[in-house]
C-alpha cells in the first residue's frame, strides 16, 4: 500500500479530480450576493496571493536559482481562492466544516500537482517520508574486514572479483553525520548506499561517487524522486554485485538555505564537501582511497555544484556528473550573486567560478558527464555552454540529452543511463 506509485496511474487522477470537485462544490452557491461579490472576492484574493507569491519569492526573497513554477503559483492561488469561499460562504457550522474539509482537498490535489511536476515523491512511502524498504540504522552497517578483494592499478575491479554465495542480491541505505571538522559547516545528516559487494565477505574495494541534491532539497531526494538504491541495486545486479558507493552529502545546511557551494558568509561548503566529506568517507568506510575512482555529480543547483567541485578541486574529484546544472552559480543576476556572496568584489567570483576557472586553466586528467533534458529551455542552452567551456580546456567529457524537462523525469535517467560509463572510468569494470 505505501509503495503505491502517485505520479501516473488511478491515484494520479484521483488526486486531480479530488482537487477540481473541492473546488466546484466550493465555488456552487445561491443568491446575487455569491455570484456578484463573494465568489469574485474569493478569486480576487486567490489571484492576490499568486502575485504576492511570485513577488516575495522571485524577487525578493529570491531563496531558489529558480523561478516558481506556473503549476505552484498556480494551485496556490487556487488554495487561497478556496479558504476564501469557504470563510465568504454563510453557512452553519456542519457546512463551514464541510467547506474547510474541501478547502484541505483542493491543498492535498495542488500539492500532487506540484509533484507531478517535479516528480520528487514516486510512492506514498516517499511522500510520507517514511523509511525506505532497504534503509538500516548505520551501527548496523558491516565495519571492516581483512579480507578485501583489492583494486588493482590499471585493472578493471570486475576482472578480480568473484562474489561470494553468501553475498546478498541488493545493497542497504543508511544515514550518518558527517561532521565539518575543518570547515565548521553545520550540514544534515548525509544518505549513503552501500552495493551488494560491500555487504560480503570478501569485500570488494568499491570506488566511490559522492552526490549533492538540488536546491531547494535534502540528500533524501535522490533516493525519493532518483531511486538511486534501486538504480544501484539494477547495475550492481548486472556485474556481480560491484556499483560504487554512493554519499549523498548536504550542501545546504537547511532545505531552504543558499549556499551555492562556495566558502562564504553563508558557509563553507566547498571546503565540506572536499575536504571533510571525503575525509570522513576514508576514515569510516573501506573503499577505494585512490582519488582517481572518486567522481562526484549532482542534479540541477546541485549539477552546478559538481561541476565546481570537479573545476576547482580536480586532484578530489576528477570525474564529475552534471545533470542540470547552471553554467554558473546565481541567486538571480551576476550582480546580485557577487554582491550577497562574494563581499561584492568580482574577482573573488571569477576565482571559483567554472567557467572562468576554465577559460584559464587546462584539465586534461578530468572527465564528466553532462547531462540536460531536451525540454529544458533554461538550463539546457546552458549545459551547451558548460560542453564547450570544458572540452576547450581539455576534459574528456561527454553529452548526453534525455527527453524531458527540469525535472526527476531527466535526473534519476540521467544518472543510470550515466552508469555504464562511470563504472568503467572509476575502474570497476572494462
Amino acid at each position: 500500500m505505501i509503495d503505491i506509485p502517485v505520479l501516473y496511474g488511478p491515484v494520479r487522477a484521483a488526486l486531480l479530480g479530488l482537487g477540481v470537485v473541492a473546488l466546484l462544490v466550493l465555488a456552487l452557491g445561491r443568491g446575487r450576493r455569491w455570484w456578484c461579490r463573494r465568489l469574485p472576492a474569493a478569486l480576487l484574493i486567490g489571484a492576490g496571493v499568486s502575485a504576492i507569491l511570485m513577488v516575495s519569492v522571485d524577487v525578493l526573497w529570491r531563496p531558489f536559482p529558480d523561478p516558481l513554477p506556473v503549476v505552484a503559483v498556480l494551485w496556490t492561488g487556487l488554495g487561497a481562492a478556496a479558504l476564501a469561499m469557504a470563510l465568504l460562504r454563510p453557512a452553519r457550522v456542519r457546512m463551514k466544516v464541510l467547506s474547510l474539509v474541501a478547502v484541505a482537498c483542493v491543498v492535498i490535489s495542488g500539492a500532487a500537482q506540484v509533484n507531478n511536476h517535479f516528480g520528487a515523491y514516486p510512492t506514498v512511502r516517499t511522500a510520507l517520508g517514511l523509511n525506505l524498504a532497504s534503509q538500516v540504522d548505520f551501527s548496523r552497517v558491516p565495519g571492516t574486514t581483512p579480507t578485501l578483494t583489492n583494486a588493482q592499478p590499471g585493472v578493471p575491479l570486475s576482472r578480480n572479483w568473484s562474489p561470494p554465495t553468501s553475498m546478498p542480491s541488493t545493497g542497504i541505505v543508511s544515514t550518518a553525520s558527517i561532521p565539518g571538522l575543518v570547515s565548521g559547516f553545520r550540514a544534515r545528516e548525509a544518505w549513503i548506499y552501500l552495493p551488494p559487494a560491500y555487504l560480503s565477505v570478501p569485500r570488494a574495494q568499491l570506488p566511490v561517487l559522492v552526490l549533492v541534491p538540488g536546491q531547494p532539497g535534502t540528500p533524501r531526494d535522490w533516493f525519493d524522486g532518483g531511486r538511486l538504491d534501486a538504480v544501484l541495486d539494477s547495475y550492481a545486479a548486472a556485474n556481480a554485485g560491484l556499483a560504487p558507493v554512493v554519499v549523498v552529502a548536504d550542501p545546504l545546511g537547511s532545505r531552504l538555505a543558499q549556499t551555492l557551494c562556495v566558502d562564504s558568509p553563508a558557509g563553507h561548503a566547498f571546503t565540506y564537501l572536499s575536504v571533510d566529506v571525503p575525509a570522513w568517507i576514508r576514515s569510516t568506510l573501506q573503499i577505494d582511497p585512490d582519488p582517481r575512482h572518486w567522481a562526484v555529480g549532482g542534479m540541477s543547483a546541485g549539477g552546478t555544484c559538481a561541476l565546481q567541485l570537479a573545476v576547482n578541486a580536480p586532484a578530489v574529484y576528477p570525474t564529475f556528473l552534471d545533470i542540470s546544472g547552471q553554467d554558473e552559480p546565481t541567486v538571480g543576476t551576476r550582480r546580485q550573486t557577487v554582491d550577497q556572496f562574494f563581499g561584492g568584489d568580482p574577482v573573488a567570483f571569477a576565482a571559483v567560478n567554472p567557467l572562468d576557472v576554465l577559460a584559464r586553466t587546462r584539465l586534461p586528467d578530468t572527465a564528466g558527464t553532462i547531462v540536460a533534458g531536451s525540454t529544458d529551455r533554461t538550463y539546457g542552452p546552458q549545459a551547451q555552454r558548460v560542453l564547450a567551456a570544458t572540452t576547450a580546456a581539455g576534459v574528456d567529457v561527454r553529452y548526453l540529452e534525455l527527453p524531458g524537462g527540469h525535472s526527476w523525469s531527466v535526473w534519476g535517467p540521467g544518472l543510470s543511463q550515466s552508469l555504464p560509463w562511470l563504472g568503467t572510468r572509476l575502474g570497476l569494470t572494462p
